[in-house]
C-alpha cells in the first residue's frame, strides 16, 4: 500500500524552490547534517526525490540535482531518497567509502592517489593481473601515534564497519518520522539503544583483546584526556579539526577568539547538553515527561522506546525542543569545531558526519553516558523473575564451537573519486588506482547446540560473545558484564520433542554481512548482462549489517578468552497494531534486517539488572561456554588449522 502522503508533491517543490531561489550550498563547501541550516536543504531535497510522481521524474531530478547541488547535500538526500522509495529499493548503490574516499583513507593515501594521476600517461602499470596503481594504506597510528589506544585503529577506521554506522543512520534518519519512513519501525526508540549497547559491547571485546579495559566515562567538567588527530581531509583542503590530549571543554577556553553570537548556539554547545542531560535525568528520576502539556508516564509497556526516541531526539521525539539533542552539541564539543561564521562555511569534526564518528575514541565514550542513561532508567525496573526467564520443558544441555581464528588479510578499494577528472577525463580516461588495506577476518566456524524438549514447540534462540575476565584477568560476574555481550545469532528453531542438536555455521546469522561488491565489478557485471555474456545476478548489498570479518574480536597466539551465551525461550509474535509483518521486512541494526520481531526486548535477557547471579547462570534454558580467540599473522596458517 502506497503512503498518501507522497501525493503531497507540490508542498514538497515549494519548500525547495524556496531554498533554491534564496541560496543552496554552494558546490565544493563542506556539508554536515549536525548543521541545521544545511540538514534543512538536504530535507528539502530529499522530499523533492522522496515524493517525485514516478521513476521517470526521481531520474530526471535527480540528474538536475547532480549537476547543480552541493555534492554533499546531493549524496546524502539521493541515498536516503533510494533506500526509502518503493521503486528503488532494489537499485544497487556503489560502496560510500569509494564514492567518498575522503572520508576514510589518510591523507597520505590520497596524497599517493594524486602523485599517481600526474604519473599516469596513458597506460596504467600491471599488478598481479590489476590494470592500475596500488597505493598500500595504513591506519592513522602508523604516521602520528598520539594515544596508546591508536593500536585500535584497525577497528575503529574499518571501511566495513564505518559504512555500517553511516547506513543505519540512512535507514534510520533522525530528522524522519516513522510514519513518513518505508521502514515503519515501531519501537524505533528501543531500536537506537539496543544498536548503541552493541556497538559500545563489540568495541569493548576489541579493547579487551588488545589489553585495555573499560570504555573511559566522560566527564565535561575535567579535561578531555584522549587526543583525536584524524589525519583526514575534505575534498576542498580543508582539514578536520584535531582535538588536544587534556582538552579543556569550558565554554571560554573553547570558544576563545571565536563568535559567540546567540544565533551560533554551537558556541554555547556545554551549556546545551548538561540542560538537556538534567531535563532527562529528571525525566527518569520523576518517572514521566511532558508533551503537549501532558504528562506521559515514562514506566509503561512503551516507555522504553519513548525513552529512546527521547534521547535520539528524533522525529518521533514527545518533546523536541525542551529535551533537546545531546549527541548534536555533545559532538560539536568533543570535536572541537570551529565556529562557523556563516552556515556556508563549516570545519565539522569527524564526530560530525556518520561516515567517520567511529573514528574517534571519544565516540564511544560519549555514547557510554547516553546508554548509561538508559540503565538509570533499567534501575528502575525489576529484575526479571525465574519464571520470566524459564522456558519450562526445554533445556540447553551442551554448546560445543570449532577452533576460533583470527587474521588479517588485505583489502582492496577503489580510489578513483578520490582524484579530479575533468569532463573530458571521465569519457576518455581509463586510469585506475586502489588501496591496499591490511583488516581483521575471521575463519568461518561452526558451533552446535544441544537442547532437550519434552515436547515440540517452537522457539527462539539468541547466541552471545562476551569477555570472561577483565583486562587484569580477573573473573567479572555477569551482574558487571551484563552490557558487555554482542549478539553473534538470532533465529527461530523448531523443537521436536526429545534431543535436539541444532548446527549453525557463523555465515548463516543474517545479523553481520559480508564486504560490500565495488562498483567496478558492479559495472562489469552490469555491462557483461548487457552484452549477453551472461545473465545479470542482483547484487543486492547489505550495509546495515555489521561486517562479517568483526564477527570475532581479535585473538592472541595463546588464545584470548571469551565466553559464549546461549538462551533458548518460547516464540511468540510482538502485539503490534501498526506494522504488518505480512507485508513488509523491517529494517534492524545490529540485529539484522531481515527479520522477525518476537515479543522480548531486543536485549532480552540481559538488558535488566540481575539481582540474583546463581539464579540467572542455572536457568536450564541457557548456557554458558568458554572459548578461546586464537590470532595467526600468516594467512597460510590459519587455512591449514
Amino acid at each position: 500500500m502506497i503512503n498518501p502522503i507522497r501525493n503531497l508533491n507540490q508542498e514538497a517543490v515549494q519548500q525547495f524552490l524556496q531554498y533554491y531561489r534564496n541560496g543552496f550550498l554552494p558546490r565544493g563547501q563542506v556539508f554536515s547534517v549536525f548543521y541545521q541550516e544545511q540538514l534543512q536543504q538536504a530535507i528539502a531535497l530529499f522530499r523533492l526525490f522522496y515524493y517525485a510522481r514516478d521513476f521517470e521524474t526521481f531520474y530526471n531530478t535527480a540528474v538536475f540535482a547532480r549537476q547543480n547541488i552541493n555534492e554533499g547535500i546531493f549524496l546524502y538526500s539521493f541515498v536516503v531518497a533510494v533506500t526509502h522509495r518503493q521503486d528503488t529499493r532494489n537499485v544497487v548503490l556503489p560502496p560510500i567509502y569509494e564514492v567518498y574516499p575522503y572520508y576514510f583513507f589518510n591523507t597520505e593515501v590520497i596524497q599517493q592517489a594524486y602523485i599517481h594521476r600526474q604519473e599516469y600517461q596513458g597506460q596504467n602499470v600491471q599488478e598481479g593481473g590489476y590494470n592500475g596503481y596500488t597505493v598500500n594504506s595504513n591506519y592513522s597510528g602508523y604516521y602520528l601515534n598520539l594515544h596508546p589506544e591508536q593500536s585500535l585503529s584497525y577497528f575503529l577506521e574499518d571501511v566495513g564497519i564505518n559504512t555500517f554506522y553511516y547506513y543505519y543512520n540512512i535507514y534510520n534518519p533522525f530528522w524522519l518520522s516513522s510514519q513518513e519512513s518505508r521502514f515503519q519501525t515501531a519501537n524505533r526508540g528501543e531500536l537506537y539503544y539496543i544498536t548503541y549497547q552493541q556497538i559500545l559491547a563489540r568495541y569493548y571485546l576489541e579493547r579487551i583483546s588488545n589489553g585495555f579495559g573499560e570504555i573511559p566515562y566522560i566527564n565535561f567538567n575535567v579535561p578531555i584526556e584522549t587526543p583525536y588527530y584524524p589525519s583526514l581531509e575534505y575534498p576542498n583542503g580543508l582539514e578536520f579539526p584535531s582535538r588536544p590530549q587534556f582538552a579543556n571543554l569550558y565554554e571560554y577556553f573553547y570558544n576563545y577568539g571565536q563568535s559567540g553570537s546567540f544565533r551560533n548556539r554551537y558556541a554555547y554547545s556545554l551549556t546545551y547538553f548538561q540542560d538537556y542531560e538534567r531535563r532527562i535525568n529528571d525525566a527518569i528520576d520523576s518517572g514521566y515527561i511532558y508533551s503537549s502539556g501532558q504528562r506521559v508516564d515514562l514506566y509503561s509497556r512503551d516507555g522504553l522506546n519513548i525513552l529512546g526516541n527521547l534521547i535520539q531526539s528524533n522525529a518521533n521525539s514527545p518533546n523536541q525542543r525542551y529535551y533537546g539533542a545531546l549527541y548534536l552539541y555533545a559532538s560539536h564539543l568533543l570535536g572541537y569545531s570551529y565556529q562557523p561564521l556563516d552556515s556556508n562555511r563549516i570545519a565539522p569534526s569527524a564526530l560530525e558526519h556518520f561516515e567517520t564518528a567511529l573514528r574517534d575514541p571519544v565516540f564511544y565514550q560519549l555514547y557510554k553516558r547516553i546508554v548509561l542513561k538508559f540503565q538509570r532508567y533499567y534501575s528502575n525496573i525489576p529484575p526479571y523473575t525465574e519464571r520470566e526467564l524459564v522456558f519450562p520443558g526445554v533445556q540447553v544441555q551442551n554448546f560445543t564451537v570449532d577452533r576460533l581464528v583470527t587474521y588479517y588479510d588485505d583489502f582492496y578499494t577503489d580510489l578513483s573519486n578520490a582524484v579530479y577528472y575533468s569532463p573530458q577525463d571521465q569519457q576518455q580516461s581509463n586510469f585506475h588506482v586502489r588501496a591496499r588495506q591490511s583488516r581483521l577476518n575471521s575463519k568461518p566456524f561452526n558451533y552446535r547446540i544441544t537442547v532437550q524438549s519434552e515436547h515440540a514447540t517452537r522457539a527462539v534462540v539468541k547466541v552471545f560473545l562476551g569477555p570472561r575476565y577483565d583486562e587484569y584477568g580477573r573473573n567479572i560476574n555477569i551482574t558487571e558484564n551484563r552490557l558487555n555481550f554482542v549478539i553473534l545469532d538470532y533465529f527461530v528453531q523448531e523443537l521436536t520433542a526429545g534431543e535436539n542438536v541444532i548446527s549453525r555455521n557463523s555465515y548463516d546469522s543474517y545479523l553481520y554481512a559480508e564486504d560490500a561488491t565495488s562498483f567496478a565489478d558492479l559495472y562489469e557485471h552490469v555491462v557483461s548482462a548487457y552484452e549477453g555474456q551472461q545473465p545479470y545476478t542482483h547484487a543486492q548489498q547489505n550495509y546495515f549489517s555489521f561486517p562479517r570479518r568483526f564477527i570475532l574480536p581479535r585473538g592472541s597466539a595463546s588464545g584470548t578468552p571469551y565466553q559464549f551465551y546461549v538462551i533458548v525461550y518460547p516464540y511468540v509474535t510482538r502485539q503490534n497494531d501498526n506494522i504488518n509483518q505480512e507485508q513488509e521486512s523491517y529494517f534492524l541494526p545490529v540485529v539484522g534486517n531481515q527479520q522477525f520481531y518476537d515479543n522480548y526486548t531486543l536485549g532480552y535477557p540481559f538488558d535488566r539488572f540481575i539481582q540474583f547471579e546463581q539464579l540467572f547462570n542455572q536457568v536450564p534454558n541457557s548456557y554458558f561456554q568458554e572459548a578461546r580467540v586464537y590470532h595467526r599473522d600468516d594467512i597460510n596458517a590459519v587455512h591449514s588449522d
